[in-house]
């Protein structure tokens, strides 16, 4: 099994490594300080099972780092590494085909399996961290699901909200769809109309 592990912080990545390497199984752990850097790597002589890209290193823009990454590596498992990161960036990396999340808290045990589980195909993600309580709004609706509806209240594209959210179009696709089941709207347009009606945003 080989693995990429993409970290700007040398500590971090030297650890992480050294996890892997120790736990067996794993016959190569290459590793990255930049995403252009973890971009030059896949572009090399290794094919890799699975690629973990930290989310704030330098070049990653957020998510778009992870949609570069995808598009270079094809059916390779890509997944998001973070110390800082949200739930809710967690659900909008999944979302835009990440194989999972892995919080830098993670011990060293739980990280080792999950990279091993993701490697496989599955897509991992920690119950307790993704449960965690996040910023609420009227009609259930997420903070980042309520930013959307803004958007759509303001009459722009998914594209134009995907840009000012700076997200992947596709996850503001999968946003609409969850917040108009919320709201028991019927499409965008009548979940704007229903947003007014109850002065939601």
């Amino acid at each position: 099994m080989r693995i990429l592990v993409a970290d700007d912080h040398d500590l971090v990545r030297e650890t992480i490594a050294s996890f892997l390497v120790n736990s067996g199984g794993i016959t190569t752990v290459e590793t990255a300080a930049t995403l252009d850097e973890a971009l030059d790597h896949v572009a090399g002589e290794y094919i890799f099972d699975l690629v973990l890209l930290d989310y704030n290193m330098p070049g990653m823009s957020g998510l778009k780092g992870l949609a570069r990454m995808k598009d270079a590596v094809a059916k390779v498992p890509v997944a998001i590494l973070s110390g800082t990161a949200s739930p809710t960036i967690a659900h909008d990396a999944i979302a835009a085909g990440a194989m999972g999340f892995v919080p830098k808290t993670l011990g060293s045990k739980s990280m080792v399996s999950a990279v091993k589980f993701m490697a496989m195909g599955e897509v991992y993600a920690p119950f307790e961290f993704m449960q965690q309580t996040q910023e609420k709004t009227v009609a259930n609706l997420t903070e980042r699901e309520t930013a959307v509806l803004q958007g759509i209240c303001e009459g722009k594209s998914n594209k134009e909200i995907a840009r000012d959210l700076d997200l992947q179009e596709v996850t503001i696709k999968l946003h609409v769809k969850t917040l108009s089941r919320k709201l028991e709207a019927r499409n965008r347009t009548h979940a704007a109309m229903i947003a007014k009606e109850r002065n939601l945003v």
